[in-house]
């Protein structure tokens, strides 16, 4: 099976745990927009109703546009589960998150839910963090001199960029990946970013997870992660 395909398999599989009435928190990502599409069929043929909250204005257009009612954060009064991609999970469960711009609006989704599934193809799945790029978003204003500390930590920063322009989140502040290689101690690392100024988020998801599907050539595999 392609990559593609091992996608929309869990996509679908996460469909089966979304049921009439929920709330549910909708992702960012290749994957889970193949969650939204088999959402949508389900929301058209069964006639469930859900309230989702979006993750990215993408996701919202994406919803919006198969009949998803989609409501603000702030506009529910709680989330009883969050279906997401990641874009590394470690075999502790820990994940990175974040190679599409949105991990600031993902983790205050995630936080916010009585339950989070990860859902992935069987590539995000390692050992340890770190051969992906760790994101963060950052304000733009001092940026260059936050870089300039991260350097200095051997964190070996880089702005994401497209087309000669800063990659932009959706409230507008700046991207830096961090490519570390590999993170042995993500915990220490997640306070060490906290405490820096200039820093709004990072893509380190710690301990948020409660089930993972991977898409595997056999079908799809539900892991209970906590």
């Amino acid at each position: 099976m392609t990559q593609d395909e091992l996608k929309q398999l869990v996509g679908k599989a996460a469909v089966d745990f979304i049921e009439d009435g929920m709330t549910v928190g909708l992702g960012t990502g290749s994957t889970v927009k193949y969650m939204v599409d088999a959402l949508g069929e389900k929301v058209k043929k069964q006639g469930i109703n859900i309230v989702g909250v979006s993750t990215s204005k993408r996701t919202a257009e994406q919803a919006t546009a198969l009949g998803i009612e989609i409501k603000d954060v702030d506009e529910v009064d709680h989330i009883d589960l969050t279906i997401d991609g990641a874009d590394q999970i470690d075999k502790n469960f820990q994940g990175i998150k974040g190679g599409g711009a949105a991990h600031l609006w993902e983790k205050i989704v995630a936080i916010n839910s009585n339950k989070n599934m990860w859902i992935v193809d069987e590539s995000k799945m390692a050992d340890e963090l770190g051969s992906f790029p760790l994101p963060l978003e950052v304000i733009p204003y001092g940026s260059k001199q936050l870089f300039k500390r991260l350097e200095a930590k051997g964190y070996h920063p880089e702005f994401r960029m497209a087309n000669g322009k800063h990659v932009l989140t959706d409230s507008d502040n700046f991207v830096i990946d961090l490519h570390m290689g590999h993170i042995s101690e993500p915990q220490e690392l997640a306070k060490d970013l906290d405490s820096m100024t200039g820093i709004v988020e990072h893509g380190l998801f710690l301990d948020l997870v409660n089930t993972v599907i991977v898409g595997r050539e056999g079908g799809p595999q539900i892991l209970k992660a906590r």
